[in-house]
């Protein structure tokens, strides 16, 4: 059992599972209906998404050190007491279930999730 971290609307793997979108947005141009089929996500979960103030940071980082805001920034919003009991039972339930949390983003060095692996990693998340 285990949780990927998957870029949203790519091809899903052999024993993906559930897939969490941990987004912003929904996917522009695709109806509700189709999410799940075309690859998108499953359940939309917002939540540990950054919010749109630090969104925009991370799409202005075009320096380590922009970047590196941006990732100060998404981290003081994952350590609230609703965002780290959500990661901690993320982490909890990579250990009995297979499921993914992604983006949209196509470099995940340069994309929050990167950043949400290494949470859910210190977490104890059995991450594959």
């Amino acid at each position: 059992m285990s949780v990927r971290i998957v870029r949203l609307g790519s091809p899903r793997g052999k024993g993906e599972g559930l897939r969490i979108g941990t987004v912003r947005r929904p996917p522009r141009g695709v109806p509700k209906s189709q999410f799940a089929t075309r690859d998108w996500y499953d359940v939309w979960y917002p939540n540990l998404a950054p919010s749109a103030e630090t969104v925009a940071l991370a799409h202005a980082a075009n320096t380590d050190a922009h970047w590196q805001a941006f990732e100060r920034k998404y981290r003081a919003e994952m350590s609230t007491p609703d965002n780290t009991r959500t990661i901690q039972l993320l982490a909890a339930l990579s250990r009995h279930a297979d499921f993914s949390v992604g983006c949209y983003c196509e470099d995940e060095t340069r994309c929050h999730r990167s950043i949400l692996r290494q949470l859910l990693r210190d977490a104890g998340a059995d991450i594959r």
